[in-house]
């Protein structure tokens, strides 16, 4: 019955989408702003301050749709930002890489690509995510397996881990790089994690009490800080660390004995 409903509203979207279009694209920005301003104006500055931001929110999830159908069900972003190209170039001939939280596989299937003498192992907590990575053609280089990492690992040492967009969706972090670490012997743990400070709308979003992470399992999204604090309440040192597309591109080391970066 949903799958009926989801895909009559679809097709109700669609034929108004259409009737929609018929009118001058001028005139139809022209009659958005309009209705914006007038929302703006139906309550004090505070109030309509949140409903603007809550409409902000909607036109967000309206983009990324669009923009994943355009991609053809691949978001843009990966190609625009290369991020991907971050965490390849942090990788050594012959290393041993742990994705941690992999998803659809994007990442380590760029990661094996673009170091075929490396060995990638890309785990994740949900099969479907897993059963779309391994829907595709992967290098023979990697593997994926389902898992919870914050429960158990792969069996074995490795010499890269790759925590991207991940952190931030644990609770206890600094304990769970320690215990990465441990159980897998790293020298290198490349992180990218949203940032906090990327926009004055987050700190705006919490003063007005709306949500102001950029998605609800979020336990976090690290001021710069923030992260900081816990790459040493890990026992890491950031050896490289950069800003990129609201985010932190961070690539971090066991901390030396004595603690000395």
């Amino acid at each position: 019955m949903k799958v009926f409903l989801r895909r009559a509203a679809l097709c109700a979207a669609a034929v108004a989408g259409r009737i929609w279009g018929l009118l001058p694209a001028r005139l139809r920005r022209g009659a958005i702003f309009a209705l914006l301003v007038l929302e703006s104006r139906a309550a004090p500055p505070r109030e309509a301050l949140s409903r603007l931001l809550l409409v902000e929110d909607d036109l967000d999830l309206v983009v990324d749709e669009r923009a994943t159908a355009m991609g053809r069900g691949e978001h843009p972003k990966h190609r625009l930002t290369r991020y991907a190209d971050f965490f390849s170039g942090h990788v050594g001939d012959g290393d041993r890489v742990l994705d941690i939280g992999c998803g659809g596989g994007f990442v380590a299937r760029a990661i094996a690509a673009a170091r075929p003498a490396a060995t990638i192992t890309g785990i994740d907590m949900d099969p479907a995510k897993i059963a779309i990575a391994e829907s595709v053609a992967n290098p023979p280089n990697l593997r994926f397996v389902v898992g919870d990492a914050t429960r158990g690992l792969p069996d074995g040492e490795f010499d890269v881990v790759v925590l991207s967009n991940v952190l931030e969706h644990i609770d206890a972090r600094p304990e769970f790089l320690r215990a990465v670490l441990a159980a897998t012997g790293a020298r290198t743990i490349l992180l990218r994690v949203p940032l906090f400070e990327r926009d004055w709308r987050l700190p705006m979003r919490r003063e007005l009490g709306l949500p102001f992470v950029s998605d609800p399992d979020h336990r976090i999204e690290h001021t710069l800080a923030e992260f900081a604090a816990e790459i040493a309440a890990a026992g890491l040192v950031a050896a490289e660390q950069r800003l990129a597309w609201g985010e932190i591109w961070a690539l971090c080391r066991p901390a030396p004995p004595g603690g000395q970066g």
